[in-house]
């Protein structure tokens, strides 16, 4: 049992260094894409929503940017061969997202404006913190693109 968990390791291992050798360039986008644009769309809809102080909306909306899909297998592999040495920050991200999301939902379940704005800004300042970090090389090394967004 211990030596396949570690034959098992040592694939992945090797799978993650082998895709991070490559150049990573993908005719097709990524299932991150879609996810993400699913992600701004459900950052709209609250940030509409607490406009209109319609806080049964932003409830039904955080956990759909709280509990988000993630990539297929494969795709995971060639993200975890371009992030490295960065994964447990990467993954911090992503778990701040998921706290303040479900901080959006229990002020919105609440009926607290302030709570739900307060910690809707934090959402966004994780993610603005992530994107900054991440999207621009993570565009460049999987789409090739040079000029991606910062």
């Amino acid at each position: 049992m211990k030596q396949s968990r570690s034959r098992l390791f040592n694939l992945l291992g090797f799978s993650c260094l082998l895709l991070a050798a490559s150049n990573g360039h993908s005719a097709e986008p990524l299932a991150l894409q879609k996810i993400m644009k699913d992600l701004g769309k459900n950052m709209q809809v609250i940030t509409d929503a607490i406009s209109r102080e319609d806080w049964q909306r932003v409830e039904k909306t955080a956990p759909l940017i709280g509990d988000h899909p993630t990539p297929p297998f494969g795709e995971k592999l060639r993200i975890l061969g371009f992030v490295g040495a960065n994964m447990n920050k990467y993954k911090d991200y992503d778990g701040e997202t998921q706290e303040h999301a479900v901080a959006v939902g229990k002020a919105a379940n609440a009926r607290n404006g302030q709570g739900v704005i307060f910690a809707f800004q934090k959402l966004q300042t994780s993610c603005y913190n992530c994107h900054y970090e991440f999207r621009k090389p993570f565009v460049e090394h999987f789409y090739g693109k040079q000029d991606a967004i910062q």
